[in-house]
């Protein structure tokens, strides 16, 4: 028994090294599952507005992290003048931040601001949050680039929301450059997500990809069609990540919540 005792106490200390050497690279695997999801300020593509069907899909994912996009907050009627980011923090028990690229004062004195942007709604911290407007055309729609810096079971993400214009293909590749810029080459792990409004080949999405790698073609199954959400023929949903993230796994949610269809992909964070 001593001998053996001794024995398992020797094959103990030769672990001990290889424990060591894990725990001074301070980048054990982190799961994290995120979700991007243009949800057009509640309303389906049948035309009713439901936020509560969003909120059910967002859990059924399994989602750590989100980044929403065309969000209403006490925007108008279309939407009942609901704060939205705030409802589905609640509903959802999840920390948020919300980015009002649309900021328009009240009907009536005294009524809050009318805001539409983007949100980012998060089963972690929220620990610092910036949203820095994108280059804008005369005849374009102010857009945005959200960024919260969260902290995932120890580790910093860095984790960017963008809706980049619909309409003017010069306009979507100078607010694309724009956000190169600002995300820059930061070490800290990032992911970019939203509505790019592009194809994966067009000059924006290769602007970007060049500094990110686009998760669907590496993990994703088929074309990952996400408009319209009833026969959708065109990928122009994203999540974009940095070496430091592992993709493992990514789909595609069937709903009619929205004109746009989800985004979901699972990753491992060192």
């Amino acid at each position: 028994m001593r001998r053996l005792l001794l024995v398992t106490i020797a094959g103990l200390l030769m672990l001990l090294p290889t424990a060591a050497a894990a725990e001074s690279t301070g980048r054990p695997a982190r799961p994290l599952t995120v979700m991007t999801y243009n949800i057009h300020h509640g309303a389906g593509i049948d035309g009713a507005l439901d936020l509560e069907r969003i909120a059910v899909l967002i859990e059924k994912s399994g989602a750590d992290v989100v980044g929403l996009q065309e969000v209403d907050r006490h925007w108008s009627a279309r939407s009942n003048w609901v704060d939205q980011p705030a409802w589905f923090a609640q509903r959802l028990k999840m920390h948020y931040a919300y980015a009002a690229n649309l900021d328009l004062p009240p009907l009536n004195p005294g009524e809050p601001r009318r805001q539409y942007g983007t949100a980012i709604l998060s089963r972690y911290p929220i620990q610092d949050f910036s949203n820095t407007l994108l280059p804008l055309y005369p005849t374009g729609e102010q857009r945005g680039l959200a960024v919260a810096s969260i902290k995932v079971r120890g580790a910093d993400l860095r984790f960017a929301n963008t809706h980049l214009t619909s309409n003017n293909n010069s306009e979507r590749l100078e607010q694309a450059q724009k956000v190169v810029s600002l995300l820059g080459t930061s070490t800290t792990p990032t992911l970019l997500v939203g509505d790019l409004n592009a194809r994966p080949d067009a000059p924006e999405i290769k602007t970007l990809t060049a500094l990110l790698n686009d998760t669907w073609p590496e993990v994703g199954v088929g074309p990952g069609y996400t408009i319209e959400a009833d026969n959708p023929t065109a990928r122009i949903d994203y999540l974009l990540h940095s070496s430091q993230l592992e993709p493992t796994a990514a789909s595609v949610p069937l709903s009619l919540a929205s004109d746009h269809l989800p985004v979901v992909a699972s990753y491992n964070l060192r």
